[in-house]
């Protein structure tokens, strides 16, 4: 190794690396076409108060992940152990694996795309880190927002937790590729459950980070607790929504849900192949004008923020739609050449125990030319989605949404707060019913799943629909 693996040293990780590099050598010098392995150092740490009362938690993890092709068949395995014998056994097991399977008869898949050698070592920077900041200064701030939670009558139960991530990755390839990436996530998410007058619901909101402990330089810990109050105090006060079709105005936090839960799993190459409402749409219309939406890992301070992926690959922007046109979807190494495509470096694995899979990193809707303000005017009567609740989101571009926070508007102007409000409608259609797209611009904050749970983002503009489903009672 040449340019060194400078930032193995205090990770938990005892391995050398050009140990590593000659084991991915050696595949092809067997025959298969492409190995590589990925060594991960994990540490974790959270503190739950739940009705006022903490409990911590803390651990670590250490593994590798071996990935062997043979003509375009693959096998994997796995090890919690980083001595050479149980890395060498992993090999040999992803190997033999690979190679059985190509024996077999079965159709091969294909071979992943393959890339120049490259050296690298990234460090994300940290305004303070982690490990500087002790336990009580972390739980003080916990309890600060607590005891704002705890200050009204309605709210019946509460929580807080915080949670935060140190991770060293190690990525070896035959290419060769050695590619070394240290960061550090920070989350804090609080619930609030309450009832009043026979009216039940629930508030919750989250702050992340990748810059150390700076959650609170964003907002204080009282102003956190207190958005989180006020939301569950206007669902206890608000009325039922009717139900029809109506103009509807999003916020941030609504377009970063849609955006990623009804249309960003629809980009992802994996199911673009199985049939997702993108397939073969590429260069077509598939929105409004003002609409373009990107997966970019380079936004600033998001959890979808990284320089490499899982498979050492260099992260680029997937410009998933250009002013209402779709242009890329999110690749992995192996559905970059089946789809011919170029690799995004979407590849992500919820650890050293799983494959990479196609995942989203930060996923938003740019912003647009309009003021806030705009966008309200002119709408007689409609809604605005403040937040979501859940939902689901179907392969031909289906959905269903519940919203959290929402408020009538009338006249062009904000009215009252409405519960038990659903959204539904096909995600094109709504992508092309878009009509205003304002210029300010918010990221959130979570995690996905699919089948594997990976730190993400989300966000965008306030926008607005000209026309959608809204569910609830018919007044």
């Amino acid at each position: 190794m040449t340019g060194g693996v400078a930032l193995i040293h205090d990770t938990g990780v005892d391995v050398d690396p050009d140990f590593l590099a000659g084991l991915a050598s050696e595949a092809l010098a067997r025959g298969a076409s492409f190995a590589d392995i990925r060594v991960e150092a994990t540490r974790i740490y959270g503190i739950v108060l739940r009705d006022g009362v903490g409990e911590t938690s803390a651990g670590s993890d250490v593994g590798a992940a071996i990935r062997v092709f043979y003509h375009g068949f693959m096998g994997f395995a796995s090890t919690s152990r980083l001595s050479r014998d149980a890395i060498r056994a992993a090999f040999e097991k992803a190997f033999s694996m690979a190679r059985a399977a190509s024996l077999s008869g079965a159709e091969p898949l294909v071979d992943p795309v393959t890339l120049k050698p490259l050296e690298a070592a990234i460090v994300w920077p940290q305004q303070r880190r982690l490990e500087d900041v002790g336990f009580e200064e972390k739980l003080r701030d916990l309890r600060e927002a607590d005891k704002v939670l705890a200050s009204k009558p309605f709210v019946k139960s509460r929580s807080l937790r915080y949670a935060e991530r140190r991770e060293y990755r190690l990525y070896v390839s035959s290419e060769p590729r050695v590619v070394e990436e240290k960061r550090q996530l920070a989350l804090v998410v609080g619930n609030a459950y309450g009832s009043e007058a026979g009216v039940v619901g629930s508030a919750h909101d989250s702050l992340g980070t990748i810059k150390g402990y700076t959650l609170w330089d964003k907002e204080e810990p009282a102003g956190f607790a207190l958005r989180i109050l006020e939301r569950l105090e206007k669902q206890l006060k608000a009325k039922t929504p009717r139900a029809g079709v109506f103009p509807v105005v999003l916020g941030p936090e609504a377009v970063g849900v849609f955006v990623h839960e009804a249309f960003g799993h629809l980009a992802e190459a994996d199911l673009v192949a199985g049939g997702s409402v993108l397939q073969g749409k590429r260069g077509e219309v598939v929105a409004s004008p003002l609409v373009s939406i990107v997966d970019d890992p380079g936004i600033d301070d998001g959890f979808g923020t990284y320089a490499y992926d899982d498979e050492g690959v260099r992260a680029s922007r997937a410009v998933i739609v250009e002013k209402g046109v779709h242009r890329q979807i999110m690749t992995d190494r192996v559905y970059a050449r089946l789809l011919e495509a170029e690799p995004t470096g979407n590849a992500r694995a919820e650890s050293y125990r799983v494959k990479p899979l196609v995942r989203m990193r930060n996923t938003v809707m740019l912003p647009g030319d309009a003021s806030v303000e705009e966008l309200f005017e002119g709408i007689e009567y409609g809604y605005y989605i403040v937040s979501t609740m859940g939902g689901q989101t179907n392969i031909d571009g289906s959905f269903q949404v519940g919203v959290e926070e929402a408020y009538e508007i009338v006249n062009g102007r904000v009215g009252e707060p409405v519960r038990n409000l659903g959204i539904a409608g096909n995600t094109l259609d709504t992508l092309k019913n878009i009509d205003m797209v304002a210029k300010d611009f918010q990221i959130f904050y979570g995690m996905c799943g699919k089948g594997q749970a990976v730190y993400v983002s989300d966000g965008g503009p306030h926008v607005r629909v000209k026309a959608m489903t809204v569910g609830g009672r018919t007044l």
